[in-house]
């Protein structure tokens, strides 16, 4: 397996996966964003996009959809919560909800304080989508009042998506987002060993 990355991005989630599982892979990282400073890489991924694993035949740039891909793939593991749990829904509806509609309003955010040429940053487009990631990122906050960790009563790849989405707010300085049940579950997951190199990759 090959895997393109930025580091810092949501490629992040992917190697974090990978780690985790002990699986052997390539890891190409990238100039961000790619699509810029690394044209050629357009070859690989059209889109220009990082993620990028490739697998054989099968090519996946959707960071979630590779973190599903590689539990069921290569499981069985304890980071998957099959269609025999009980938390099997609630499993999905997380891996999915971290990146449509947690990380989405913080590209924004991104894009917008960071990205764009000075002339076309905006403030006010930064600020209104801080707001709309705050207001969705309670119900983490509400979800980790009574337990350790998202579902099924263990650390799952949804604990790796969510999480992924928390790293991206504090890098922007969305402080607002680590709560303090936040803070004891990033606590927990962020020193696991395969975050830990993960993110140093």
């Amino acid at each position: 397996m090959k895997l393109y990355h930025c580091k810092g991005a949501r490629s992040l989630r992917c190697v974090w996966a990978l780690e985790e599982m002990g699986l052997a892979y390539e890891l190409e990282t990238l100039p961000f964003p790619p699509r810029i400073f690394a044209k050629t890489y357009k070859e690989v991924n059209p889109l220009g996009t990082v993620p990028a694993l490739l697998d054989g035949e099968v090519m996946l740039t959707e960071s979630t959809g590779i973190c599903h891909y590689l539990a069921e793939k290569y499981g069985p593991t304890p980071l998957a919560v099959s269609s025999r749990e009980e938390a099997y829904g609630d499993y999905l509806n997380w891996m999915y909800r971290s990146d449509a509609t947690l990380t989405f309003p913080l590209t924004i955010v991104f894009r917008y304080t960071a990205l764009e040429p000075e002339e076309r940053r905006s403030a006010q487009v930064a600020q209104d989508y801080r707001k709309w990631f705050l207001g969705r990122w309670a119900s983490v906050e509400a979800r980790l009042q009574d337990r350790d960790y998202l579902c099924a009563g263990r650390f799952t790849m949804a604990d790796i998506c969510v999480g992924y989405a928390l790293y991206f707010a504090t890098t922007l300085g969305v402080a607002e987002a680590m709560t303090p049940k936040v803070a004891q579950w990033w606590s927990r997951i962020s020193a696991r060993p395969a975050f830990l190199k993960a993110s140093a990759a």
